[in-house]
């Protein structure tokens, strides 16, 4: 019988370790679009095996945001509080590596279309592809976490007025919308010209992936998710299966239409997975995402995400931009890439991201004011008083009076 999680259990390691496997399939996804391999069977092989892994690893992060989003909430913390966390957690990297690609925009005479929309994080609001994926491309889906933590502190209040038996009915509505997106963009938008690098037109891209409240679908999912566990109505169904539905969503995905395979094949999966992992921790069952290589890697995958596109778009126009290499050569540049770009994400990490948020993240606090001496106690004071020099009302503990407030609203 499923019974609630405890209120204790806020930390969910499993879900920090995935996070890099989600970044990983978002690096394999851009790099298929690098052309490194000069045999051409071999490059279709890997485009092809990761052809979908970019929209795949976007859909998961959106999903798992709300669910840790959700599982971490606590009653006393206030919205501009959680407001202020956000913004300290995200946008000194966002700010780090726009800076840095502009930079090296300006030295290889890229293209700075949609570069004050890139930095203002409202790109994924226009429905122009050269806008969204500018300056830095991955940025976009900060575009749309913004608008997704603007909203969180409304959206878990709704959430948390249903009756809990009615939860998953709420999130099979929410798996319907996302189902039904797909035809309500052809529905919407008249163009079926395909884009020359992508088998979707343009406005139907934008709007079944990029469009923020569309894509906020899939955050509202991981919210639903998260309550079901909180409430006990998950039937912890292991994360074997889960993973087994991943892999066969996966495949499917390789053969539907574009406008499905972007994120209606695997959100149910990706819903069952992350669900799954985070029951693991609670109750202590096995789970590979849980050792401390795998948090680490979990912990440095936000710069990682960030940084990746960057690394394999200046990298290969630094070795030659139309260069390609034999097979073994090829695996060996995309194995170096991925370490040049983990390395550099443990740097910015622990140089940057960490030190912003412990500064910044939480407000400092002001140090107790030391309260004013208590009247002289009378000369004639009764038999039974302290020692001399001692309130007249009892002894004094020491730090007691001093002692400093608790701040209990932030994790």
């Amino acid at each position: 019988m499923p019974t609630a999680a405890p209120p204790s259990s806020r930390r969910l390691p499993s879900l920090t370790g995935m996070r890099f496997f989600a970044a990983l399939l978002v690096f394999c996804f851009h790099a298929s679009y690098e052309n490194l391999f000069a045999d051409p069977d071999a490059g279709e092989a890997f485009a092809t095996a990761f052809s979908k892994a970019g929209w795949m690893g976007v859909s998961f992060f959106f999903v798992l945001s709300g669910f840790l989003l959700t599982w971490s909430a606590r009653d006393k913390d206030t919205a501009r509080g959680f407001w202020r966390r956000r913004l300290f957690k995200v946008y000194p990297n966002h700010l780090l590596t726009f800076a840095a690609a502009l930079v090296l925009l300006a030295a290889t005479g890229g293209p700075l279309t949609g570069a004050l929309p890139n930095l203002l994080l409202i790109q994924a609001w226009i429905p122009d592809s050269d806008v969204i994926l500018s300056v830095n491309p991955v940025a976009w889906s900060l575009s749309a976490e913004a608008a997704f933590y603007l909203a969180f502190p409304f959206l878990l209040t709704a959430v948390r007025l249903i009756r809990p038996r009615r939860l998953w009915w709420y999130a099979a509505g929410v798996v319907a919308a996302i189902l039904a997106m797909p035809l309500l963009a052809q529905t919407l938008f008249t163009s079926r010209t395909d884009m020359a690098w992508l088998a979707i037109p343009e406005h139907h891209y934008w709007f079944v992936f990029a469009f923020p409240p569309v894509r906020a679908l899939d955050f509202v999912l991981g919210i639903l998710m998260a309550e079901i566990v909180r409430n006990g109505l998950w039937p912890h169904t292991g994360l074997l299966p889960a993973g087994a539905a991943v892999v066969a969503g996966y495949a499917l995905a390789l053969e539907v239409p574009m406008a499905y395979s972007m994120v209606a094949v695997c959100v149910i999966p990706f819903a069952w997975l992350i669900t799954a992992a985070a029951v693991a921790d609670i109750r202590g069952t096995a789970s590979p995402f849980r050792s401390r290589t795998m948090v680490w890697l979990g912990e440095v995958s936000f710069a990682f995400y960030l940084l990746h596109r960057l690394v394999q778009i200046h990298g290969h126009r630094l070795l030659g931009a139309d260069e390609s290499w034999s097979t073994p050569a090829a695996i060996g540049l995309l194995v170096l890439g991925a370490c040049l770009t983990l390395l550099l994400s443990w740097l910015v990490f622990a140089a940057f991201e960490r030190p912003v948020m412990r500064r910044f993240g939480t407000p400092r606090r002001t140090p107790p004011t030391r309260p004013a001496p208590r009247p002289a106690a009378p000369a004639a004071a009764p038999a039974h008083a302290g020692p001399p020099g001692a309130p007249a009302d009892g002894p004094h503990i020491p730090g007691a009076a001093t002692a400093p407030h608790r701040d209990t609203t932030v994790p």
